[in-house]
């Protein structure tokens, strides 16, 4: 298997986080407990980010293995299809499907902000300037 193709075993666990599942035996997305009406492209690519999620994905390795498109054509469906992703995805797209300008794209898990260790942060580095001792 190429090492970014999309993998259809049904032992791929399926990916989930706070905000977007996607169960890849069932090849389902779910984003906010609502369940994403995608097209079949939209949902392989949106499927092979995911399984390679951190990783930057050149745009020829996307066209070959979602398209089947060779590096010789020139189009601008990648495009089209990550903006209606993006779309799909509101207020997450940001989060989610990175631009790697001149490269390709990047599929980031969600992480959700870090209030809680900023605000323990901020009392030790308070406690600390107050000479106080505070548990850690």
């Amino acid at each position: 298997m190429n090492p970014l193709q999309a993998s259809n075993h049904p032992q791929l666990p399926p990916y989930g986080d706070e905000h977007l599942t996607l169960d890849f035996l069932k090849q389902s997305a779910v984003l906010d407990a609502e369940r994403m009406t995608l097209t079949r492209k939209e949902y392989d690519l949106l499927s092979l980010l995911v399984q390679h999620a951190g990783e930057i994905i050149p745009r020829d390795a996307l066209l070959m293995q979602v398209w089947g498109y060779g590096s010789e054509i020139r189009t601008r469906t990648l495009d089209v299809h990550v903006r209606r992703l993006r779309k799909k995805l509101g207020g997450y797209a940001d989060q989610y499907i990175e631009t790697i300008f001149g490269i390709g794209y990047r599929f980031q898990p969600y992480r959700a902000p870090r209030f809680f260790q900023a605000t323990m942060s901020a009392r030790h580095e308070t406690a600390k300037a107050a000479n106080i001792g505070l548990p850690a």
